[in-house]
């Protein structure tokens, strides 16, 4: 099981945002965040939206950087993904 975070690329709130997730089990994730002090609060269904400035500190904790593209098929491949349309 892997944490994957992407490139920073969504501007909200006067900085950019990255989505984080698991290649696996959303527990994982879950564990992850709360180790990393990401709160609840910023899950969104299947991925954490985390600032830009966190990004260090996630990959210096165990996260894996990746694309977009390639956090996305990773989170279409582990069956864990929201689709838009069912949100």
């Amino acid at each position: 099981m892997t944490i994957l975070v992407d490139t920073p690329m969504w501007p909200a709130h006067g900085r950019y945002w990255a989505h984080l997730v698991s290649d696996a089990d959303l527990e994982e994730l879950h564990a992850f965040a709360g180790r990393c002090q990401i709160p609840r609060r910023a899950f969104d269904l299947d991925h954490y939206d985390v600032p830009e400035e966190r990004i260090d500190a996630l990959v210096a904790a165990g996260a894996v950087r990746v694309t977009s593209g390639e956090l996305t098929r990773a989170l279409i491949a582990s069956g864990l993904r929201v689709r838009a349309k069912d949100r």
